[in-house]
């Protein structure tokens, strides 16, 4: 009997303890509901006030009446398309010199008045449309100077025009051919030294003339320096003026004095170079070789020309030319040469 009230209390413990969890965890539940309602509450009172004052808001707002977008077409002039291309170039180069000095009759440190005058004029075409290019250049020298007492004589005399037509065959290296005349303007004399002797005419225009048509390979590594050389080179030396001639002269300039043209077949090198070298100072140098199959090697002939011109301002500049020759042909063995100081007026185009 005592067993079995110790154990009916025990199972009534039991019954009693889970039923206090029970109503524990309820409890909490519902707590956790009530918690949830209030937050649930909460957000339901700040989206309402949200709503209001955003209502509000709109209501201060100006309205704006919303705008369609409209897309259409609209033609603008473009003037720029009108020009075209035009693959020619060209360059016009003017230059004028004049020198004058005066002495009295009795100036102690004696002098002799004088009067210079010098002019040059170049004219370059380009054309470069890839692969081909043309360059044609025109170069005209004349210059005359009068001393008191003296008659007037050359300072400069030149005719040059070279043309070349060239193909790219790779980034510096082109395949060209070239035509080139030369002559002079005027007469050229001998002059004795002591003026006992008359002038004895030498030159003449066309006596000499040259005529040079050159094919071969040109080497070009930047744009102001290029190197031709002429593989297949001929040159007529013309003389048509026989009074060029001494009275016991066969040979003038290389031609005979029977005859009035000379061909020669060789090989040609040309270097040029164009460039300014610093600022307002512009150097032109072209050296010229003439190697001729027919003949010994001492018969080759050199030829440099270059200017070198500083500018003072726009139209004023500072030039110094020179030449130097070798050419047996002219029947002088030994290097001959000019140069030229002056100071005048440069105009260049564009």
């Amino acid at each position: 009997m005592l067993r079995t009230g110790i154990r009916l209390f025990f199972l009534l413990s039991f019954i009693i303890t889970l039923t206090a969890q029970g109503q524990t965890t309820d409890s909490l539940r519902t707590d956790t509901v009530k918690i949830d309602t209030v937050k649930k509450d909460t957000v339901k009172i700040d989206t309402a006030i949200l709503n209001k004052y955003r209502i509000e808001t709109r209501r201060n707002i100006i309205p704006v009446p919303p705008t369609p977008l409209q897309i259409q077409q609209e033609l603008i002039p473009v003037t720029m398309l009108d020009y075209k291309v035009s693959y020619w170039r060209k360059f016009v180069t003017f230059g004028l010199n004049f020198n004058q000095s005066a002495f009295s009759n009795n100036y102690a440190a004696g002098g002799v008045s004088s009067v210079a005058l010098g002019s040059t004029f170049v004219y370059r075409l380009e054309y470069n449309k890839a692969p081909l290019s043309y360059t044609s250049e025109l170069n005209l020298q004349y210059g005359k100077s009068k001393n008191k007492g003296q008659s007037s004589r050359k300072t400069n005399d030149r005719i040059f025009w070279d043309n070349k037509l060239a193909t790219q065959m790779s980034t510096h290296w082109f395949f060209f051919g070239s035509l080139s005349f030369e002559s002079q303007f005027d007469k050229g004399y001998n002059y004795d030294p002591n003026n006992v002797l008359p002038p004895t005419l030498i030159s003449n225009f066309m006596a000499p003339g040259y005529l040079t048509e050159s094919i071969g390979f040109e080497y070009k590594p930047v744009p102001y320096f290029d190197l031709r050389l002429g593989t297949g080179t001929a040159r007529q030396t013309f003389v048509l003026d026989d009074n060029v001639y001494a009275p016991d002269q066969l040979e003038a300039y290389g031609v005979k004095r029977d005859k009035s043209v000379r061909t020669d077949i060789a090989f040609q090198i040309v270097g040029i170079f164009d460039k300014d070298i610093a600022k307002n100072m512009h150097l032109n140098a072209r050296y010229e070789m003439f190697i001729p199959y027919g003949q010994p090697l001492s018969y080759t002939r050199h030829r440099l020309d270059a200017v070198l011109a500083a500018k003072v301002n726009r139209l004023i500049n500072v030039s110094i030319n020179g030449t130097l020759l070798f050419d047996k042909n002219t029947g002088i063995n030994d290097l001959q040469g000019t140069e030229g100081l002056a100071l005048g007026i440069l105009y260049k185009f564009p």
